[in-house]
């Protein structure tokens, strides 16, 4: 099928009295936080506008293949969505990043680019349409490089799985069972900000070859394909990745993948808001790059100030930490520093906190609530070999080593804080602020100096997809304050 066919059928199709509904998937209400600061209004850079009675009417028009350093591709909200795909492939500088921005309808509502029956501008040329709505790396026109400094953000991105397809250069073509909204072939020092990443195989999927990656104030859920454990909200594998003030909700009904599955080296997960999948964070071996596994930030990763709830279904695990591909020379051997999150389980049976694949992995857990609804003897630490160290965390009683009948290398039980609650203002609303009779404020005990400062808990999430600074009440245990 011709581009001029496909427009042709798409113009039909807008015109239909049953032109599609829009999903109801709400978008993200965030404020942008100001942390990547850059120049991003050079003299020779360009704006290109899309959307209605503007400069360009279709993002296909957008000339993709000549983006140059400080240039803005902003694409305005409308009430129809934008059925297009496209790849990124080409360089910013970091003083004048490439940007692809939404523009935001009257009342927050964010563009949305639809990928099912999408078509991509006939200029482009490049492999593994199948894989994602927007690609970044990987083609032919424009000439293939490594992309640098290119920022997504403000974006709805949906629809990349089977049964849906677009229109490519081999005219209609299915979207992989891995397909993803935004797939990252390869790039260094990419943001992708703001953007809702819903109903795909993968809602955001990186590869081997990218480096420096910072993913911040999504929504990303409602992703999966029923029945495989194989797809999941988020799956990457990077040299130096982070994931900030994201709201990572379940994944579609019937679907077995985590929320978070990730091969990293320099892994951060911080201050996000994670919710549900077989389990919340998969963090294993390395299994596309050498230079990710002979990096030292291998075997350091940190999960810090999250909001974490696990609920019936799927794998009784909240994280797993080390390797699943069965060669444990390939496995992270290092450390997971686990502190000041707020994990909340309200499954029926039982909860186990982590996996460690090995002996070489450990984890250092501190300043966490951690809270199971299902009564004593249903939360165990830990499965699997390694060992974990205990400091000033509160622990729902009548916590055990393992569910299994093999005691585990469990240090500073000593430390682990008592009490009937921990004082949170409202569970049933998942408020998981502390009251003021909390037993869990002021009592919280220093970090490693290694991590410090860098990796001081120093904000806080804020319902949904928002930031605060966290207060001197900071000696509070878990992810939150009492200032919200």
């Amino acid at each position: 099928m011709s581009y001029a066919t496909a427009r042709s059928v798409q113009k039909k199709r807008e015109s239909s009295s049953h032109w599609r509904a829009m999903l109801g998937i709400v978008a993200p209400c965030c404020e942008t936080i100001l942390l990547f600061v850059f120049c991003v209004t050079p003299l020779d850079a360009r704006d290109y506008h899309v959307g209605t009675d503007l400069e360009f009417n279709l993002i296909d028009q957008v000339p993709w293949e000549q983006l140059m350093p400080g240039d803005r591709v902003l694409i305005h909200h409308r009430e129809q969505p934008y059925d297009s795909k496209w790849v990124l492939c080409r360089r910013g500088t970091a003083e004048q990043p490439i940007f692809v921005s939404g523009v935001p309808g009257p009342q927050g509502e964010l563009p949305v680019i639809d990928g099912e029956n999408a078509i991509t501008r006939p200029e482009l040329r490049y492999w593994g349409g199948e894989r994602g709505v927007i690609k970044i790396g990987g083609s032919t026109v424009p000439p293939d490089v490594m992309p640098a400094y290119i920022v997504i953000e403000n974006l709805d991105i949906r629809h990349a799985r089977p049964p849906y397809y677009f229109f490519g250069v081999k005219g209609v073509t299915k979207y992989m069972k891995n397909a993803a909204a935004i797939y990252l072939e390869k790039g260094e020092h990419i943001i992708i900000r703001h953007c809702s990443l819903t109903d795909c195989g993968n809602g955001l999927f990186i590869a081997p070859e990218s480096k420096n990656i910072v993913v911040e104030q999504c929504t990303i859920g409602n992703n999966g394909i029923e029945g495989s454990l194989y797809e999941h909200n988020i799956y990457t594998e990077a040299l130096g990745i982070t994931f900030q003030f994201n709201r990572l909700n379940p994944l579609r009904k019937g679907c077995l993948g985590n929320n978070l599955k990730d091969r990293s080296a320099g892994t951060v997960v911080r201050y996000n808001w994670i919710d549900g999948g077989n389990r919340l964070l998969d963090l294993v071996d390395a299994e596309g790059s050498d230079e990710i596994r002979n990096s030292p930030m291998y075997g350091t990763s940190l999960v810090y100030g999250n909001i974490m709830l696990k609920h019936d279904g799927g794998n009784n695990q909240i994280m797993h930490y080390g390797g699943d591909s069965g060669d444990e020379s390939s496995y992270r051997h290092g450390t997971l520093n686990f502190y000041h999150n707020t994990v909340f389980s309200d499954r029926n049976g039982p909860t186990t906190l982590v996996r460690l694949s090995s002996s070489g992995e450990a984890i250092d857990c501190r300043n966490n609530i951690i809270v199971v609804t299902a009564g004593e003897g249903n939360l165990a630490l830990l499965e699997g070999d390694g060992s974990v160290a205990l400091w000033n965390n509160w622990i729902s009683p009548g916590w055990k080593d393992s569910h299994g009948d093999v005691s585990r290398e469990i240090r500073g039980r000593e430390t682990t804080l008592g009490g009937v609650a921990p004082g949170f203002v409202d569970v049933n609303t998942f408020d998981f602020r502390l009251t003021d009779d909390s037993p869990c404020r002021g009592v919280a005990g220093p970090l490693l100096p290694l991590l410090l400062p860098a990796h001081d808990i120093t904000y806080e999430y804020v319902k949904h997809c928002h930031v605060a600074n966290r207060t001197a009440e900071g000696r509070n245990l878990g992810a939150l304050s009492t200032s919200q």
